[in-house]
């Protein structure tokens, strides 16, 4: 293992020190690396498109826009090689949200988030991708 040292103010470094805190990491060395790993898989995707990764869409939508539940649902079956699975749950009388995790190629995942999320009617969505082994 290599040592690094940097420097921050003392307000970043407080922020950062509460941000580990509350994640429950025993050190600063580990919660480090954890955004180092983090924001380094996050070029990694954009470097090599075909990255094998998991991923978990989630968002929130209207069931009471026009089809737009049957166009969800299509959009799913027509991506079936990428969606392992999806949990559909009802927030209130209009509003529902759906967690779809995929997994395949970075560039078909988020291909297949982008048409998701990008529906008339989707009103937030979130992708959170990870890398495959490595």
């Amino acid at each position: 293992m290599k040592r690094l040292t940097i420097s921050v103010n003392g307000k970043l470094a407080e922020q950062f020190d509460q941000w580990a805190a509350a994640k429950n990491y025993q050190n600063r060395s580990e919660a480090f690396r954890d955004l180092v790993r983090r924001e380094l898989s996050e070029g990694q995707f954009v470097e090599e498109p075909n990255t094998p990764c998991v991923a978990v869409l989630s968002y929130v939508y209207n069931h009471h826009e026009r089809q737009l539940a049957n166009r969800l649902n299509e959009l799913q079956h027509h991506h079936h090689e990428l969606i392992v699975t999806s949990q559909h749950v009802h927030l209130d009388h209009d509003h529902c949200v759906e967690s779809v995790i995929l997994r395949g190629p970075w560039q078909a995942v988020k291909a297949c988030a982008d048409q998701l999320s990008s529906q008339t009617g989707v009103q937030q969505a979130q992708l959170h991708t990870m890398p495959i082994g490595g």
